[in-house]
């Protein structure tokens, strides 16, 4: 079964300013790979296995003080990754690590794509395909989103969204395309086993909500998706 994991090296380094001379750095490695790759590039774009699903890493501008990036901007979003309008944007805080929240869509007439981002701390972000027709319906694909790193990633309709929270006082953001509809909002089992997600090992069921304990299963999941062909 595809899928696509990425954990963050964390150490730091030090960072030569524009005289040449080294200067010590709190920045993680992280970011310095990134901003060794990047500081002359566009933004790069990294399509998961499961048609869709895209990885964003942002250009990271970087000296001795830190670093600049552009999170997102929409004539780029709508010519690399999907031609869509964003109208709300949510925030989340989990204070434990090993919090699980999801799995969860929204279906039609208020489904939503969705472009994820862990602005504090890090997370195991996992998508599952659950449009009919698709070759890889009912498989998953999950990276890790993490504060040092600014990826992004996005999630269109006819996926159940859900992750896991790799560290203390994670805070999650994502725009999303349709507004939130509780009629429409539904969910899937985080650990179906017919779906088999690789959670962490900090993953805590004790941390689901009441909600997420009864979603149900792939199998006794009603058609709500159907799959359009490859996306760009």
């Amino acid at each position: 079964m595809p899928h696509f994991v990425a954990f963050p090296a964390r150490r730091f380094f030090a960072l030569q300013n524009r005289t040449g001379n080294q200067r010590t750095s709190r920045l993680p490695f992280a970011h310095r790979e990134i901003l060794k790759k990047k500081r002359h590039s566009s933004v790069e774009t990294k399509p998961l296995p499961i048609d869709g699903l895209v990885e964003i890493q942002p250009k990271l501008l970087g000296d001795a003080r830190g670093y600049f990036a552009e999170t997102f901007r929409q004539n780029w979003f709508d010519a690399h990754v999907a031609d869509v309008d964003f109208v709300q944007e949510n925030q989340s805080l989990s204070s434990a690590v090993g919090t699980i929240r999801g799995l969860h869509f929204q279906s039609h007439p208020h489904a939503q794509g969705k472009l994820v981002r862990c602005v504090q701390g890090a997370i195991f972000d996992v998508a599952v395909d659950i449009r009919k027709g698709s070759p890889t319906f009912g498989q998953w694909a999950g990276v890790t989103l993490s504060a040092e790193s600014c990826n992004q990633l996005w999630i269109p309709e006819g996926f159940a969204h859900g992750f896991c929270t790799l560290a203390p006082d994670c805070i999650v953001s994502y725009k999303v395309t349709g507004y939130y509809n509780r009629d429409h909002d539904l969910g899937l089992s985080w650990n179906d086993p017919d779906i088999g997600i690789a959670w962490p090992a900090e993953a805590d069921a004790g941390t689901l909500s009441a909600k997420d304990q009864t979603q149900p299963t792939l199998s006794a999941l009603p058609h709500y998706f159907d799959y359009q062909g490859e996306a760009r």
